[in-house]
């Protein structure tokens, strides 16, 4: 096996500002915020209504579909409200809203242990159905889906992804460092469900201290294994894992599976431990709260609903004298820009990046015409060709981005806007082709096609 992938970038890490600090449960005083959508499919349908009584893990939106998941109550109190808010892409949505009743009373059953020895596959999977788990890393893929291959058989790999290469997030690394044992727990659950896989758990070298912790819980076990990293970014994309440990590139158009792979979060991995072992739902996760403009950055295990500017201001707020200019969901590469602190932190909201310097609008300033010089071609680990890309995007030639240059193969990771020498917004250009072409595609299925 290899330990680093085609391409890429090494931008500021940014860690050293919360990778040393413990995560630390954070019990929120205000109301929750459920939006109906927060993973790839079918929105979750609502099951209760204004002034029910709601308790800690009670399912208030259930599943509407297979694609779909859903969602648990991370809080007691009663329903406030079922209506549109505002949420962290800035969109409105419909969402449910919990009165918050400060108890944290939990529904009958919760945190009761489960033997394991007698669970068969489908009772496994069935618990993280039920448990609204989806991808931690954030693309929030139902999970149940993701470990129901036509082949299961055909899996080789299942992989840890601790590689968490996003600039200033390091939750995840707290998670290793203080649960190694629950997550490898985890991945032995889920390697019950493919016979023929081995336990691959991939970490940024970065990481000395996840490391050990991880190849300390694995000792001894026949099946698992830590795999250390070069520390380059986009390392922890679901593509470059399994170029890394599967020692295959990865074709246009095929899905982990296709490739005899499966690749969760190790924040995923350990929300299946406590929901199959100890009848835990989701409704928290890790988060960092991070950036040069915040007093106190720290990692936090939250509540899903709980507003990000209650975080912020239990944390202590922002720097004296420092004017906030930036904020992001997530890290600087693949995070994206909120104007609305009090949204709802939703199940993949891993980080909030705070920045006193707005990255994009200083680019701006400096744009260039292109230079061509290649070097976004270099660096994009998916191998294609952004210089045409966006050549075709600014034509609005959106048959030849699409079928000749395989730009919807973009995972939008920001290496080609980073390594620019000329500050094109390459990355944002080609999200907002991506979501136009989506959109004609959908207006074309809705009118048969016409």
């Amino acid at each position: 096996m290899k330990n680093t992938f085609r391409g890429g970038v090494h931008p500021k890490e940014h860690k050293e500002l919360s990778r040393d600090i413990p995560l630390r449960w954070f019990d929120p005083k205000g109301d929750l915020v459920y939006p109906l959508s927060q993973h790839i499919g079918k929105p979750a349908k609502a099951v209760v209504k204004k002034n029910d009584p709601v308790l800690v893990g009670q399912c208030i939106a259930e599943a509407d579909g297979f694609v779909s998941a859903p969602i648990c109550c991370g809080c007691s109190g009663k329903v406030k409200a079922i209506e549109k808010r505002r949420i962290i892409s800035g969109a409105l949505a419909e969402c449910i809203v919990i009165e918050n009743d400060g108890q944290y009373t939990p529904v009958e059953g919760m945190g009761v242990e489960r033997d394991l020895a007698d669970l068969t596959n489908k009772e496994i999977l069935e618990c993280v159905q039920k448990a609204g788990i989806v991808g931690l890393g954030g693309a929030g893929f139902p999970t149940h889906v993701k470990l129901s291959p036509k082949n299961p058989d055909a899996i080789k790999y299942v992989i840890a992804n601790g590689a968490e290469c996003e600039p200033y997030l390091t939750c995840n690394d707290q998670l290793m460092r203080e649960f190694a044992d629950d997550i490898v727990a985890g991945l032995e659950l889920i390697l019950r469900l493919f016979p023929n896989a081995e336990g691959v758990i991939g970490i940024e070298q970065n990481k000395p201290e996840a490391i050990a912790a991880m190849q300390k819980a694995c000792a001894g076990k026949a099946r698992v294994r830590v795999l250390p990293l070069q520390t380059k970014y986009p390392q922890g994309g679901e593509h470059n894992l399994i170029k890394v440990i599967a020692g295959a590139d990865y074709p246009v158009a095929k899905l982990p599976a296709d490739m005899g792979c499966i690749v969760d979060n190790v924040g995923t991995i350990y929300a299946i431990w406590r929901a199959v072992r100890f009848n835990e739902p989701l409704f928290s996760h890790c988060f960092t709260l991070t950036g040069d403009a915040v007093k106190n950055p720290g990692n936090y295990i939250i509540r899903d609903g709980t507003s990000l500017a209650e975080v912020i201001e239990a944390s202590g707020g922002l720097k004296d004298g420092v004017t906030l200019k930036k904020a992001l969901a997530g890290g600087p590469m693949m995070g994206f820009a909120i104007s609305d602190l009090s949204a709802p932190a939703q199940k993949t909201t891993n980080g909030l990046t705070l920045l006193s310097e707005d990255g994009a609008e200083i680019a701006l300033l400096k744009q260039t015409a292109c230079l061509r010089c290649g070097r976004c071609t270099t660096v994009c680990p998916t191998g294609l060709l952004p210089e045409l890309m966006a050549a075709a995007a600014q034509k609005g030639d959106y048959e030849r981005y699409e079928k000749t240059l395989y730009g919807l193969e973009c995972v939008a990771c920001g290496s080609c806007s980073y390594i620019c020498p000329a500050k094109r917004p390459l990355t944002e250009t080609f999200k907002a082709v991506k979501a136009e072409i989506m959109a004609r595609k959908r207006a074309a299925q809705a009118g048969g096609g016409k």
